[in-house]
């Protein structure tokens, strides 16, 4: 933890920060000090400011009032140029690369050393190389990025803004997409940059990762600065209280029952990628009406395209998928959901929401041509209107009247809530909730929490896929662990521990 607080120190002095979108105020005159060699958390709710703050310094907005001092003169960053001048790098939470081209190819772009009239890709390479060690960053510098993982992906984001000289990294929500492995190995590149006297600022709502990793957390609440504390000071409940203004339990309130009929059956499911590599390799699950099955399991193993086929985005080699009995496998998403099927995707922005739709269109996607919302092909403008404005008031979605506003102009827990708010309201017999909680802060996570609970109490069954083991043990009623494409074991929710399934979804046995 940095002792010392002189003015030299400092890298970064936001002051009195105001950002105004014609009447709404997203950040309410918020201060930051960031010192040299320091990692330094912004917490909050979703939407609560955080990323405007931090593209306010990144020159992608221009505050409406306020100053910027960095290394301690006073600053007008216009745009990331500006920005990557001064030393500045910003690592989104949705990647900006792209996918055909390498791993040296990404980071270059835009900044290409030349030599001649043409790249000269060999400099470029030795120095990523070099970066790479000197930051224990390891990459492949000849891979493309399509076929790398999003671990991989990450390391050439930070990679990227290193080649330009960044001493100030912003990272956005930088362990949403990771899994736990990849989570410990950021935190380890974390470390390294400061050691090297790099300043991180790291935008979060994960109180285990600010504990872990930071020296100080600042702390917003709807747009408003709240405090600056000494991490070392605090405990998670204490930072938790700070951010949503009240204690939170992150305990799950759920009475035993006994489960129903069988709803869903999947028999010898057999299916490959898209390389023809066989990925479901004779898969077996159950799933009962007032229940919840957890799924467990290490990233790719199968998970993905279990999903994709009980939705109907992917085929299955062979198999059923029985729902009620009826096999549905490999018809259209659109059959499937009549058959009772709903879902909260994976990946929000890529199978959850039309990003160019309003909030009010995504909340009606598949019911958008049935009664009350449409009549002889025409919609009801005002139904679908008070149907969003109730889900929006019922869920907490963030801005308030948010109806007409593009889903892609919401932050990623608001759009999170969306498509949870529209996938339960669909009512139907069951619900896969993948990654249900991923980008939420936690207050937040304590109402989806309450709500998958809730609908399990109604009768539903539901079908739990995260990567959270904590969520996966409060929530389960029984969990099987996914293994290398088949179910590898099964326990009770109430027996689980996290060492049986750690060990299970390493493909160890427990005795």
């Amino acid at each position: 933890m940095k002792s010392n607080m002189d003015a030299d120190t400092v890298a970064i002095q936001m002051k009195d920060i105001v950002k105004k979108f014609g009447n709404f105020v997203a950040n309410d005159h918020i201060n930051l000090t960031v010192h040299k060699g320091e990692v330094h958390a912004i917490l909050g709710e979703n939407g609560a400011g955080k990323s405007t703050l931090m593209n306010i310094l990144y020159g992608m907005f221009r505050p409406t009032s306020g100053q910027i001092f960095i290394n301690g003169t006073e600053q007008v960053i216009a745009n990331p140029e500006k920005a990557i001048a001064l030393g500045i790098g910003m690592v989104h939470q949705h990647f900006m690369l792209v996918p055909p081209f390498t791993v040296t190819e990404n980071i270059i772009l835009g900044a290409e050393p030349v030599k001649g009239m043409t790249v000269d890709l060999k400099t470029a390479r030795k120095k990523i190389v070099e970066l790479s060690e000197k930051y224990s960053l390891k990459v492949d510098p000849d891979a493309k990025v399509e076929d790398i993982s999003v671990g991989m992906q990450q390391r050439v984001e930070i990679l990227k803004v290193l080649y330009r000289g960044a001493d100030i990294l912003i990272l956005d929500e930088p362990t949403a997409s990771l899994t736990p492995q990849e989570i410990d190995e950021l935190m380890l590149i974390i470390q390294h940059l400061t050691a090297a006297g790099k300043s991180v600022i790291l935008i979060t709502h994960k109180l285990k990762e600010i504990k872990q990793s930071s020296d100080y957390c600042t702390i917003i609440r709807r747009g408003k600065y709240i405090d600056t504390v000494k991490v070392s000071d605090v405990s998670e409940d204490d930072l938790a209280a700070l951010m949503v203004g009240r204690r939170v339990s992150s305990k799950v309130d759920k009475k035993e029952q006994e489960p129903g009929e069988v709803v869903l059956e999947v028999k010898d499911l057999h299916a490959r990628d898209y390389r023809g590599v066989e990925v479901l390799k004779g898969l077996n699950l159950t799933v009962r009406a007032g229940e919840i099955l957890g799924l467990a399991g290490i990233d790719g193993n199968g998970q993905s395209q279990l999903v994709e086929i009980l939705t109907g985005l992917g085929k299955a080699s062979s198999g059923e998928v029985l729902m009620h009995g009826e096999n549905i496998v490999n018809h259209t998403p659109k059959y499937i959901f009549e058959k009772g099927v709903s879902s909260i995707p994976e990946d929000r922005q890529k199978h959850g929401l039309v990003l160019d739709f309003s909030v009010k269109e995504n909340l009606i996607l598949q019911n958008f041509s049935k009664e009350p919302y449409a009549r002889h092909g025409i919609l009801n403008q005002k139904v679908i209107r008070e149907h969003a404005t109730e889900l929006i008031r019922d869920f907490d979605i963030r801005p308030v009247g948010c109806e007409d506003r593009l889903g892609g102009a919401l932050s990623g827990g608001n759009q999170q809530k969306v498509i949870i708010a529209r996938e339960v309201t669909n009512d139907k017999d069951l619900l896969i909730a993948f990654n249900p909680t991923r980008g939420l802060d936690v207050g937040a996570i304590e109402f989806v929490h309450k709500y998958l609970v809730q609908q399990r109490n109604k009768g539903r069954a539901i079908l739990l896929i995260s990567f959270e083991l904590d969520e996966i043990m409060g929530l389960s009623d029984r969990i099987n662990v996914i293994f290398d494409g088949k179910i590898d074991g099964a326990m009770s929710g109430k027996d689980a521990d996290e060492y049986k399934l750690g060990l299970l979804m390493a493909g160890g046995k427990t005795e």
